[in-house]
């Protein structure tokens, strides 16, 4: 590799620091030629292109994932090929996800001069990041890689996935149709690669080490290396959704909503409520509502823990399966009733020798029973300490001060209120916050973000400063309140 055209200046130390052996493999060696042809790609894209042209590349991305044959395609092959979720919500996932993306970066500028300030003096330029290789997940194996690759492509930069083992598949076709969409407007397919299979952690690190950005979403061993790769990492935190019910809740309400929002694909969000701490004053009545949208309370911890975690990991027969399956796995067959969506366990325990107080990526929850809401707090601050903290807590309650008082007080970066955990915490229709599949934990969760993953995470900037008249204060103008208090 030509390591002068790596980024703006030159090679970085983690590249002259790489291991040697490892680079005189012939799997290095394709992951090399693959990242040199995503750099020619890219200088290319952005010295040619103006906004207009970010903007079609980004289309045709989405599109290549929106189209409704191509989605049913994708959520068939993704099922098929990592057994977790289900078609019809992946179907769904694919397409709002999408579309919630697209409505968020229109008419965005991420080309050219951005701002213009005369009192500052400040010129600010949109600049590319270069080439962003992303991680991604078997959860999302077609969503996140889409999501990631249109805010690349938006902001002017190549993109390089590495998807996971059972992700391979869905990522090939996925970039098959981006390939024909790209095709159609004469982009370069050399913009939006892969690594190819089969996957290695070796492959990845090499990926992760030439890129210029990397962005990682999946597992925390995946996280901790790319956020040790030598290249400025964007990762996410582990999600472990904590749910508070309190007294003035609408029951109802909340027994749907968290209904829908645990059993949507199979639970296998990181936004799928694990745990819901319900206040004692409504415990009785919200089983009663849970029941009547699906969620069957079970009372026997100790057999479900066993048939979870058989040998001391979670039970593939279970993980992301359909409730039939599911219900069937845990033996709980004939012990519930026909119709179960989802099972409610209760759980007093927290921490490493209680893991239904951990994730459970199934259609599973802890059930805990607070006294008062303040003990419902604390339940919740103690499940998000030993995991979670960072992601999310949601809350359904009348009395919007708890909710801010939850903000104000809990590791987290999200408190959602009164809706569907799962769908509200990426972003939603209904709520302000930014389409994503991947949440920043910020410094609870270990994470240098504590945003949903945007295109402004895709994106860097010039600024040219001018000479400006001077504005010096005064130690009066500063100190004047300070001595007047404390005296000089």
């Amino acid at each position: 590799m030509n390591r002068e055209t790596k980024g703006w200046g030159g090679s970085r130390p983690s590249q002259t620091r790489r291991n040697f052996a490892m680079t005189a493999t012939d799997e290095i060696a394709e992951v090399e030629a693959i990242m040199d042809r995503a750099r020619v790609a890219q200088k290319t894209y952005e010295n040619g292109a103006d906004q207009t042209r970010y903007d079609r590349a980004a289309q045709a991305a989405a599109w290549a994932i929106m189209e409704p044959s191509r989605n049913k395609a994708l959520a068939e092959l993704a099922v098929a090929t990592t057994g977790l979720g289900n078609v019809a919500d992946k179907i769904i996932k694919n397409h709002r996800k999408t579309l919630g993306l697209m409505r968020d970066i229109q008419g965005v500028k991420t080309q050219g001069i951005l701002c213009n300030d005369p009192a500052s003096g400040i010129t600010e330029i949109a600049r590319p990041i270069g080439v962003v290789g992303a991680v991604v997940p078997s959860t999302n194996p077609a969503a996140t890689p889409a999501n990631n690759i249109i805010n690349a492509l938006k902001c002017g930069n190549a993109v390089v996935v590495a998807p996971s083992p059972k992700g391979v598949a869905s990522c090939e076709l996925l970039l098959r149709y981006i390939y024909d969409e790209f095709d159609k407007i004469n982009l370069d397919r050399d913009l939006v690669q892969m690594i190819p299979a089969p996957g290695s952690k070796a492959k990845t690190q090499a990926m992760m080490e030439l890129s210029d950005r990397v962005i990682c979403t999946g597992s925390q061993n995946n996280v901790h290396r790319a956020q040790t790769c030598g290249t400025p990492a964007v990762a996410v935190g582990a999600g472990n959704v904590t749910v508070i019910v309190d007294e003035t809740a609408d029951l109802t309400a909340a027994a749907e909503k968290i209904t829908a929002s645990k059993t949507f694909d199979n639970a296998t969000s990181c936004s799928s409520e694990n745990s819901v701490i319900v206040v004692d004053d409504v415990y009785d009545d919200f089983v009663a509502a849970l029941a009547t949208a699906g969620g069957a309370l079970v009372r026997d911890e100790a057999t479900i823990v066993s048939k979870l975690w058989p040998d001391g990991h979670l039970n593939r027969s279970v993980i992301a399966q359909d409730a039939d399956k599911m219900i069937d796995a845990l033996s709980m067959t004939g012990q519930v009733p026909a119709d179960t969506k989802f099972l409610a366990v209760e759980t007093a325990g927290i921490g490493p020798e209680h893991p239904l107080s951990g994730e459970k990526l199934s259609r599973v929850v802890a059930l805990y029973r607070a006294k008062t809401f303040d003990e419902a707090q604390k339940i919740a601050e103690r499940i998000l300490k030993f995991q979670g903290a960072g992601h999310s807590i949601g809350i359904h309650t009348a009395d919007d001060a708890r909710a801010v008082a939850l903000g104000a007080a809990m590791p987290t970066c999200r408190v959602i209120v009164n809706q569907a955990h799962t769908y509200a915490t990426g972003g939603s229709f209904n709520n302000g916050m930014p389409f994503s599949l991947s949440m920043g934990c910020g410094s609870w969760g270990g994470n240098a973000i504590d945003d949903n993953l945007h295109w402004k995470h895709f994106i860097q900037t010039t600024k040219v400063i001018r000479e400006i008249p001077p504005n010096e204060p005064s130690l009066e103008d500063i100190f004047s309140e300070y001595w007047s208090d404390a005296g000089k």
